[in-house]
């Protein structure tokens, strides 16, 4: 048994498909295919159900792949102590939804290409379920999105906590406004799928038989949509608080803050536990704290002025 033909147990489980798994790996698919029968030859039993399509992994072989994750994780660490603690090379694969990644990706991403040059970093835009199998499948290292997911193999690291903000009202002399006030209006939504839907809905105290009821039932897949729906045809919408910073000066005229205890959404970065080396995360996170909490008004709130909406 050696390091090698756990990484191609691993890219077989992950693609269920040996061609694949062996494109994958950079080898042919005949020499895939004879390691990883020596591997089961070895430990006595199949890893793989080949007789399914596509390819099964046995109760058993889950076994292996979850001891063969831990491995390979272990292997990378030692390889890195002679790295210092705060240095991050090599390829990092993270997900992240749509609703954090258009205001998130361009205030980090400078300053972390710039802070660890020899880091290669492959992102991909999917949704919270995404996120979740794709840590389960190591198709990915690590996740950004909207937390608690309240899932007992993922580890949650809580980056910044986002408020959500009102926009198409115009200001008034309050300083705030109550979910109270706009529970009553024309609430325009992102599609199903998207987390921050059921947030909106949840701060809004919306029914979802009243959100259907609408003349005009729109299907958004992103925040602009909404603004521009919402600038042609009145009503309201919610807008995190970073995407906000994007706007025109004349459209920030019709955004509006919530009362105390202001809805906010919790942002973590997460992981499968003990697949990625924790200092990795430890330092990412740091970084993207640095980065953009100084750019939310809710650093000048304690947490008990907080309404944290769970997803």
């Amino acid at each position: 048994m050696n390091f090698q033909q756990l990484e191609y147990i691993l890219a077989v489980h992950r693609h269920q498909h040996f061609g694949t798994a062996a494109e994958s790996c950079h080898i042919t698919q005949a020499t895939l295919s004879a390691m990883i029968i020596k591997l089961e030859d070895e430990i006595g039993f199949q890893i793989f159900d080949r007789s399914r399509k596509p390819i099964r992994t046995t109760e058993q072989g889950i076994q292996v792949i979850a001891k063969a994750r831990e491995i390979l994780t272990m292997q990378r660490e030692i390889q890195q102590m002679k790295d210092n603690e705060t240095n991050i090379n090599g390829t990092i694969r993270i997900g992240i939804i749509p609703t954090i990644a258009s205001s998130l990706l361009p205030i980090i991403l400078p300053e972390i290409m710039k802070e660890y040059p020899e880091l290669k970093l492959i992102i991909s835009e999917v949704t919270t379920e995404e996120i979740i199998n794709n840590l389960e499948m190591d198709k990915i290292d690590l996740g950004i999105l909207a937390t608690p997911l309240n899932h007992q193999s993922i580890e949650e690291h809580i980056l910044y906590y986002e408020p959500m903000k009102v926009y198409g009202l115009e200001k008034s002399d309050k300083d705030f406004i109550t979910s109270a006030e706009v529970k009553d209006k024309e609430i325009w939504l992102l599609e199903e799928g998207h987390c921050f839907r059921n947030q909106a809905i949840t701060i809004c105290e919306l029914q979802e038989k009243k959100v259907d009821e609408s003349k005009l039932q729109l299907e958004a897949n992103s925040f602009e949509t909404l603004i521009n729906i919402t600038d042609q045809f009145g009503g309201l919408t919610l807008l995190p608080e970073l995407y906000c910073h994007h706007l025109s000066s004349k459209r920030k005229q019709l955004l509006n803050t919530f009362n105390k205890p202001i809805p906010v959404r919790e942002i973590s970065i997460v992981s499968f536990r003990k697949v990625i080396n924790p200092r990795t995360i430890e330092t990412l996170g740091e970084l993207i704290k640095q980065l953009v909490i100084p750019k939310l008004t809710v650093s000048e709130y304690e947490n008990k002025d907080l309404d944290i909406i769970g997803i």
